[in-house]
């Protein structure tokens, strides 16, 4: 797979104004010197989308529910009863530690975890996953595409989650196990004003990536009159 095709074929599917996708992945070097961002971490994403490239830790991830998505730490003693009882995000404490436990939340003996647009990297090597910002005509594209070359119900998910666990947590797991599937998210009301309202998240792990990197020409973006019409619009 090579980035520079993947670029040249994404923006003459979608059109020059899409924007790319974000690639995410752990190591122990710091690729940029990144300040602390308090609160949700999707903050400093502006910065990626500009073009910059981030490298979060334990020490600049300022919400305790984003290191431990993240993998950084353990869960916090208090995100059962914030989720449930301030955010109302879950009916009881006990349902937030039954999804906890359900997700199975893997730590990383890595130092980071970066962000960066993926034409300010030289390749896909070592990348957990692809996290597009996607309006829906865009949305419209990608998950058409995904399903392509596969009649699983699941291909596409959307399961309960908060951002960062949707655009990276899952995508992690769903990569690391070979998983073939793509996460829709950015439905948790906590992340969203740092995104224009029209704007959703969908993440495609490396694993299922490998694959559609190959079917995209093959499929209805191009040569096909009905996206035509939509790229028009984009």
């Amino acid at each position: 797979m090579d980035i520079h095709t993947f670029i040249i074929n994404y923006r003459e599917a979608f059109g020059e104004h899409a924007e790319l996708p974000i690639a995410f992945w752990y190591s122990d070097k710091l690729e940029e010197s990144t300040e602390k961002i308090n609160g949700c971490f999707f903050k400093g994403m502006q910065q990626v989308r500009d073009g910059k490239t981030i490298s979060l830790s334990s020490n600049t991830i300022g919400c305790g529910g984003g290191k431990f998505y993240t993998g950084f730490t353990e869960m916090p003693e208090h995100v059962p009863n914030f989720v449930s009882l301030k955010e109302k995000y879950k009916k009881t404490p006990a349902m937030v530690t039954d999804f906890i436990e359900q997700v199975g939340v893997p730590r990383t003996e890595n130092t980071y975890l970066h962000f960066a647009r993926i034409d300010k990297l030289p390749s896909f090597d070592g990348i957990e996953g692809l996290l597009f910002l996607a309006t829906p005509d865009i949305l419209s594209g990608l998950t058409t595409w995904t399903f392509f070359d596969t009649n699983a119900i699941d291909a596409v998910t959307t399961p309960f989650a908060s951002g960062c666990c949707c655009a990276v947590t899952f995508p992690i797991l769903e990569n690391r196990k070979g998983g073939k599937r793509t996460f829709l998210g950015f439905f948790d009301p906590s992340v969203r004003p740092y995104f224009e309202p029209d704007i959703l998240s969908f993440t495609i792990p490396m694993s299922r990536f490998k694959e559609m990197y190959h079917t995209m020409r093959e499929c209805f973006l191009f040569d096909s009159h009905a996206w035509n019409k939509m790229k028009e619009r984009i």
